[in-house]
């Protein structure tokens, strides 16, 4: 017997082969179900059987792991006829990626008036049911991802189902529902071009929030309690979260861009890492307008914003949280030696703990397992190695039992981002025989279903904005990377922080005497235009990574795929290793847009090139460029017959770059040339 992936998922079940037909691949399982005869059901108070455990029969499962668009819609439906929920689930939610909304659509209506054209003879109860299921397919499409047909003005897959719903299924309901839809979009329509009308006139008219130009506009800080700037920021990052459309946050998805190097294909993705952007700027920013200051005086500042920090953790808001520590952490604020000594150990300790939540070991592990642990809990399981720390935490706890505290979950977006990117950086989208690879679609609708569960969460939030606090929040100006390194340096001297760091490194915990860039939070990803500016949220392990250039003129950030010490990354095998390409233009860029590549242990130098020239579009022969892993001291040439697994340097990042083989030529013909000159000279 044959039934379906979505069926018996308790019963146990093992491998048993792969089936290959026309257009699709399936993995096909076998499925111990247990059996009761007709006589047993018709009596259902029967329960005494003592040979009912020996009454089960096996049933063959089949699921669809690789086809064309035409079989992935003919499995919509199962082996009865019946919808099979978990692959509309998984299809509707992942096939952007390989198909548009209207090709989907026609492929459907195709499969409805294939079915439907049976002959008298040829229709069955099967058949009628497959139509019964298509049509609640739609239903389900329109109810969940309504934006899908939001494309205005036309509006043509709204009328393509409105035209179909008249010819194929009159009274169906489909007509009636997409009327609906169609009326509420046209609201929308008018109530957005009311909005944009509004702000063009509030523009004009200059009633725009002045900049803050004021040093001491810094001090405003002061005067606002933490609870109320945690709570705000919690309020504008829940309302966030909860319109990040989830199969935006596919790596196909989120970062492509369009050829002028801006992002265009998901707005909900872009206005989170804005506001994650706009919490860090501003972190670094109140902390270097304080030249009039003392270090003690700075260091309030510092403080103020780590315990705001231990508050967005009160509240279980990860993505304001990250955002404070990664301004914490970059290089301007992380030099100020006088200011971090001036703070009290346990503000320092509780930094170092906020902090390690973030940490990059073992694919930011901490984080995860801490998001799992209290993603739909009441409350954060707050600890601390600090006694008075651990003391408070405890009277906290307490004061939210007693008051029957509820609190909700708002992600840090990256991590999701991070497993999304490095999914569709290391699986392919097709088939070797060109069919679209359904297995990578499963494994990315596992980490959008966690997306899901945790809007849910988000949801329980009850606070209010307020608009003047958004007013002062907006009013802080803020710098460019080379701004903030002028400013730090003014409030502290290079030569005077980097003589005595050495000595008090001891009274800052474990902030680490030698900054380390790729440990910055803000970064752009996916931009493949290296003057493009598009800043989101760190740490894409292995797949995005942040880092911040102080020599650049623009606050730019960059890099589209990860900083992760290769000691701790997760994405090596004994036949496999993720790897970080970046292709040299040729321009004295400060920043680098790095891709991801999968590189196998039988890779040589010629096809890796193959595929760093297909990852960023360049049409070009291999012969024409060379491979370069970077290293600490230097550069490491692979040469051009090697196997590029056994060649590379695997105690370092994985980190390599592509340059035309005339410019590496040229650079190292003026090598040569420096080493003459500099013995003529010595000479």
């Amino acid at each position: 017997m044959e039934t379906t992936s979505t069926e018996q998922q308790d019963d146990a079940s093992r491998f048993w082969r792969e089936e290959k037909e026309t257009g699709a691949v399936y993995n096909a399982f076998l499925k111990k179900v247990t059996y009761l005869s007709q006589t047993r059901l018709e009596d259902e108070n029967e329960k005494n059987s003592e040979f009912s455990h020996l009454m089960w029969e096996t049933h063959k499962v089949r699921v669809i792991k690789a086809g064309t668009l035409e079989k992935l819609v003919e499995s919509l439906t199962n082996t009865r006829g019946e919808m099979d929920s978990s692959h509309v689930n998984i299809f509707l939610a992942t096939y952007r990626t390989f198909a548009t909304p209207q090709q989907v659509l026609e492929t459907l209506i195709e499969r409805y008036v294939q079915l439907r054209s049976q002959t008298k003879e040829e229709k069955t109860e099967f058949h009628e049911q497959q139509l019964r299921s298509l049509k609640s397919v739609i239903f389900v499409w329109l109810d969940s991802y309504p934006e899908d047909f939001h494309v205005g003005p036309e509006y043509t897959c709204l009328h393509r189902l409105e035209q179909f719903a008249h010819d194929y299924a009159p009274g169906s309901g489909i007509g009636r529902k997409v009327k609906e839809v169609l009326a509420g979009f046209r609201q929308q329509d008018v109530e957005l071009a009311a909005k944009q009308l509004e702000y063009s006139f509030s523009l004009s008219e200059g009633n725009g929030h002045p900049v803050d130009t004021d040093s001491s506009k810094s001090l405003a800080l002061l005067e606002i309690s933490c609870r109320k700037i945690a709570e705000q920021l919690t309020c504008r990052d829940a309302g966030l979260f909860l319109r990040v459309i989830p199969h935006h946050c596919l790596g196909a998805v989120w970062s492509r861009r369009d050829k002028q190097g801006t992002a265009t294909d998901a707005p909900s993705i872009q206005a989170t890492i804005q506001q994650f952007n706009n919490v860090s700027l501003r972190v670094i920013a109140t902390l270097l307008k304080t030249r009039e200051l003392k270090s003690s005086q700075r260091a309030k500042v510092l403080q103020k914003w780590i315990t705001i920090a231990q508050d967005l953790r009160e509240l279980k808001n990860f993505s304001s949280l990250k955002a404070i520590i990664t301004g914490l952490q970059s290089h301007a604020v992380y030099r100020l030696r006088k200011t971090w000594s001036a703070l009290s150990k346990d503000s320092m300790v509780l930094f170092e703990e906020l902090s390690e939540i973030f940490s990059v070991e073992n694919n930011q592990l901490n984080s995860r397992e801490l998001l799992m642990k209290e993603a739909t809990a009441k409350f954060p399981d707050l600890d601390s190695q600090s006694k008075s720390l651990k003391r408070k935490n405890l009277q906290k706890r307490r004061s939210w039992i007693d008051n029957g505290i509820v609190q909700g979950t708002v992600p840090y977006l990256g991590t999701f981002l991070t497993d999304l990117t490095m999914i569709d950086s290391a699986c392919p989208d097709t088939t070797e025989e060109g069919l679209i690879n359904f297995e990578k679609r499963r494994k990315e609708f596992e980490v959008i279903a966690q997306i899901k569960l945790l809007q849910v969460a988000a949801s329980i939030y009850n606070i209010s904005e307020d608009e003047r606090f958004w007013r002062w929040f907006n009013s802080i100006r803020t710098y460019s990377d080379t701004e903030s390194h002028e400013l730090s340096c003014s409030l502290e001297p290079p030569s005077e922080s980097s003589a005595k760091i050495k000595k008090k490194s001891a009274s800052l915990g474990n902030k680490p005497s030698k900054i380390d860039n790729s440990k910055l939070g803000l970064f752009s990803c996916g931009s493949e235009d290296r003057n493009s500016i598009a800043s989101i949220p760190d740490t894409i392990a292995a797949s995005i990574g942040p880092l911040l250039s102080h020599s650049s003129s623009t606050s730019s950030v960059i890099s589209s795929d990860s900083d992760t010490p290769s000691t701790h990354t997760p994405f090596k095998s004994s036949d496999s290793y993720v790897i970080k390409v970046s292709m040299e233009t040729g321009q004295n860029d400060t920043t680098h847009v790095y891709k991801s590549i999968m590189l196998m242990n039988s890779d040589h130098t010629q096809v890796v090139i193959e595929k760093i020239l297909e990852k960023y579009g360049v049409d070009g022969r291999p012969d024409q460029f060379c491979l370069l892993q970077l290293l600490p001291d230097g550069e490491l040439l692979i040469p051009e017959r090697a196997n590029v697994f056994y060649a590379l340097n695997n105690s370092v990042d994985l980190k390599f770059i592509l340059r035309s083989r005339r410019d590496y030529d040229q650079g190292k013909d003026k090598r040569k040339t420096g080493r003459r000159s500099g013995k003529k000279s010595s000479v």
